[in-house]
């Protein structure tokens, strides 16, 4: 809903509103909701720089990110402002953000130490092969028993491991105990509650559950697995629910307003599960797919974990207050989703916009045989197979640009089916529909051939901002600050479009099996041993050349509006 279409609103009671902080891969946003609607009042977007040092790395400016929360604050409350709606009504802030990216900051004087590894990055592959390779029988699920996770790139604490072994300043701060380690949610709350004066050092538990660090069972930082990556335990921020009072936010003089001081800040979720609650996924079963830079599909399985069988990720989906039970969730991420689009746009150059892409291949619709594994980063969920590449095949003198286009969105989809495959066979239930939301479902493609390829229909809420809502519903329910209720017949105004499948079963089989042999002819492009790269450091890339992965790995992770902009 645009800030127009919201000035009508103001006219009649509001009631209390609720904000909420999304802060994603690609961009920042500002949020303000009517909480006893859900209505999306305001909001104010602002790009993030990613920065790519060398082969594999991706980088954020922690400082950036920061600014930009002032900055989409401060546009977002003069936008209120010229709508008549009274900022004061601002109850309480909730925060969600993309997870497993790694910030260490010093607590005395309030500065990074170094920039922010973002998720995606590839640097920590040697240490990934260090640690697999001191465990049992070189097993990546060593750890899974109590964290719910392979040993990964992915996830924090290997991350924070390489910032220690190879970042000076991280390492003599550790040692003088000034450091303070976070992801982006503890960062930002710690310099929105007063950073260096008095600051607030917490994380929810849906964030901690992706460090590696964190025991899913017991809801703590374990020390066993601090021990294993050798990390001390006083740098860890303290793990809190998802839906409680952390602290009020401060005037800052980077927030010229100070309309926001005093608020509380009370909802943190990671984005991925953020979306589950803002979807209303509360039931056992329920399940959403986001549709970002990269592609995550939940499926909440209640008050246990259930370990998987099939590749899947078991994570702590929320804790909605300090005295409520966790829920768990299945979690297959995908890492390439949105980000194709910006692939071949900007490397290819087949498309001049995400737009594009739609009509494209909506001229032919159909891949005529060609397919398209997009492993850029090589190949997460159900696999885990760090020495994967991109590949396109099935090309005849007849495959033309538009059938590249179709296969691009054809891999999204064929991505999320192998994943709910995955699922189905780990609950032994089938679902029976997907709840979708992220940038990518504006193509309305995409969402029909979602659909055709799992045979089950594909529900799309017509609000978009499923993540930001989820914060903010937590936010708002809250003890001490209970505005918003989390009863589905109180979210009147979130509808929903459904697409029904519209091609026979044995079709859409056959297309899935063919994409399934294409995924095997991607497998084993790249080594993952570690190898010399002539200055004492170690590189992944032992045999191609720079340029394809800068294209494969890099470039395709710029920002753009189109994406969500989450992990």
């Amino acid at each position: 809903m645009n800030d127009t279409m919201a000035a009508s609103s103001h006219r009649i009671m509001l009631g209390p509103l609720v904000a909420a902080i999304d802060q994603g891969t690609s961009s920042t946003r500002f949020l303000v909701f009517n909480a006893k609607t859900a209505e999306l009042l305001s909001h104010h977007q602002v790009e993030i720089k990613q920065s790519f040092p060398k082969e594999g790395w991706v980088e954020e400016d922690p400082k950036e990110i920061l600014q930009s929360v002032f900055e989409c604050m401060e546009r977002t409350c003069e936008k209120l402002t010229q709508l008549n709606i009274d900022i004061s009504n601002i109850k309480a802030i909730g925060v969600t953000n993309q997870r497993e990216t790694t910030l260490v900051w010093d607590k005395e004087t309030g500065e990074p130490l170094y920039n922010a590894i973002v998720w995606l990055d590839l640097r920590t592959q040697s240490t990934v092969e260090r640690l697999i390779n001191k465990t049992p029988g070189r097993n990546k699920n060593h750890l899974k028993h109590k964290t719910g996770l392979p040993i990964s790139t992915y996830f924090s604490a290997v991350k924070l491991r390489w910032l220690m072994d190879n970042v000076d300043e991280v390492h003599e701060a550790v040692v003088s105990h000034r450091a303070m380690f976070g992801t982006v949610d503890s960062w930002l709350i710690w310099c929105l509650t007063g950073g260096k004066s008095g600051g607030v050092h917490c994380t929810d538990v849906t964030n901690a559950s992706r460090t590696m660090l964190f025991n899913i069972h017991t809801l703590e930082w374990d020390p066993e697995l601090c021990k294993y990556f050798g990390i001390p335990m006083e740098i860890l921020p303290r793990v809190r629910s998802s839906s409680e009072i952390y602290g009020l936010m401060k005037i800052c003089s980077s927030l010229k307003s100070g309309a926001l001081s005093g608020i509380p800040i009370s909802g943190c979720l990671g984005d991925q599960s953020a979306a589950l609650v803002g979807q209303m996924c509360f039931q056992d079963g329920q399940a959403k797919n986001t549709y970002g830079t990269g592609c995550f599909l939940l499926r909440n399985t209640g008050a246990k974990p259930v370990m998987s069988d099939h590749g899947l990720l078991t994570t702590v989906a929320y804790k909605l207050g300090r005295d409520k039970p966790a829920c768990y969730a299945l979690e297959g991420s995908v890492a390439i989703a949105g980000a194709v689009v910006r692939w071949l746009q900007d490397n290819l150059g087949i498309i001049g916009s995400s737009e594009e892409l739609e009509k494209l291949a909506a001229s032919v619709g159909t891949s005529y045989g060609c397919y398209f594994v997009p492993a850029f980063s090589g190949l997460y969920a159900p696999y885990w197979e760090p020495s994967a590449r991109g590949i396109i095949c099935g090309l005849t003198q007849f495959t033309n640009k538009s059938h590249v286009a179709f296969a691009a969105l054809e891999a999204v989809c064929f991505q999320t089916r192998e994943i709910l495959d995955a699922m189905n066979q780990d609950s032994g239930i089938p679902l029976t529909q997907l709840q979708v939301d992220g940038g990518m479902t504006s193509n309305r493609l995409l969402m029909q051939l979602q659909a055709d390829i799992l045979c089950i229909p594909v529900v799309k809420p017509s609000m978009p901002e499923t993540t930001a809502l989820g914060a903010a519903m937590a936010a708002g329910a809250a003890e001490g600050v209970s505005v918003w209720s989390l009863s589905p017949e109180d979210l009147s105004e979130v509808t929903s479009e459904k697409f029904e499948p519209q091609i026979n079963p044995e079709e859409s089989e056959f297309r899935y099996a063919r994409w399934k042999k294409a995924v095997q002819k991607s497998m084993n492009w790249e080594t993952t041993e570690p190898v010399g790269n002539g200055n004492g450091e170690s590189s992944i890339f032992s045999s191609v050349p720079l340029g394809f992965y800068i294209m494969g790995s890099m470039l395709m992770l710029i920002g753009a509006n189109y994406l969500a902009g989450h992990d």
